[in-house]
């Protein structure tokens, strides 16, 4: 053990197989001690879920790149799971920082809850450890296949940059998450802005087609328009082949003025009533 490096703990969604995983680890190797525990399988789409079908079996196992090799865990679990796991079960000292992703594939907009790698970045938050969520944008039919073609140096470049000021640095509060979105194709030298969620659909998800509902279903999504985007926002920076670095908090309650509210809710009450 190497008591006076920090403790990195990375996950995922995308499973322990992932060329992704294994070129966060590369990223991250320097800056300090690596736990690494990550769904055994595929977990796209799982969010904050904590699914109670999953038995929690941990497989030790290793994940390498190139000529680096790092002892991991596969988890029978979700991605917050995975993270519960590391921190509860394997973490010989409290971790300095949580890491998920390398995702293959944007996580931008509202639909970010949906996002198993911005689920395990919130579980970590939630246990006080200050987390990076970061995703590299593929094309959308790559999101599930694993592809060992895509190329991570890119996001490699800007998760070390983040994570190393993550670890030197207090977050403002309320900053409980770093959503990182990386576009394709990008190198050192792209920019990066802050920015905040997108309102309007990113993914568009698409019916099911099937003559019968006894038939299996799946629905799926395609890109959606990307008119009308907001200046601002982390899918407007992503088109426009800039890094998107998004604040994200624990607290989802709303910012508007309470007493404004409370007062409409009361009008509306007495309305009906009347």
């Amino acid at each position: 053990m190497t008591d006076h490096k920090p403790l990195i703990l990375i996950s995922n969604d995308d499973g322990i197989k992932s060329p992704g995983l294994a070129a966060a680890a590369a990223a991250l190797a320097p800056l300090g001690e690596l736990l690494i525990v990550a769904p055994h399988v595929q977990q796209s789409g799982m969010g904050r879920a904590m699914p109670g079908t999953n038995d929690g079996r941990l497989f030790e196992t290793y994940i390498s790149l190139n000529s680096h090799r790092w002892q991991a865990y596969g988890a029978v679990a979700s991605p917050a799971q995975a993270v519960q796991h590391g921190l509860l079960e394997l973490a010989t000292r409290r971790p300095a920082l949580c890491v998920s992703g390398i995702n293959y594939g944007e996580n931008v907009g509202t639909a970010v809850t949906i996002s198993g790698t911005v689920g395990a970045a919130l579980e970590a938050a939630a246990h006080g450890i200050p987390a990076i969520a970061v995703s590299l944008q593929v094309d959308f039919h790559q999101h599930h296949t694993l592809d060992d073609t895509v190329d991570f140096s890119g996001a490699q470049y800007w998760l070390r940059y983040f994570a190393e000021r993550m670890l030197a640095l207090d977050m403002p509060e309320d900053v409980d998450v770093l959503k990182i979105d990386v576009p394709a194709g990008a190198t050192p030298d792209t920019p990066w802005r802050i920015t905040r969620l997108e309102r309007q659909p990113y993914f568009r998800p698409l019916a099911p087609e099937r003559t019968e509902f006894s038939e299996a279903g799946p629905i799926g999504y395609e890109l959606a328009s990307m008119d009308n985007l907001e200046e601002g926002t982390d899918a407007h920076a992503i088109v426009e082949g800039v890094v998107s670095v998004t604040p994200l908090s624990l607290d989802m309650t709303s910012r508007v003025e309470q007493e404004l509210l409370r007062e409409l809710l009361e009008d509306k009450v007495h309305t009906a009533k009347g």
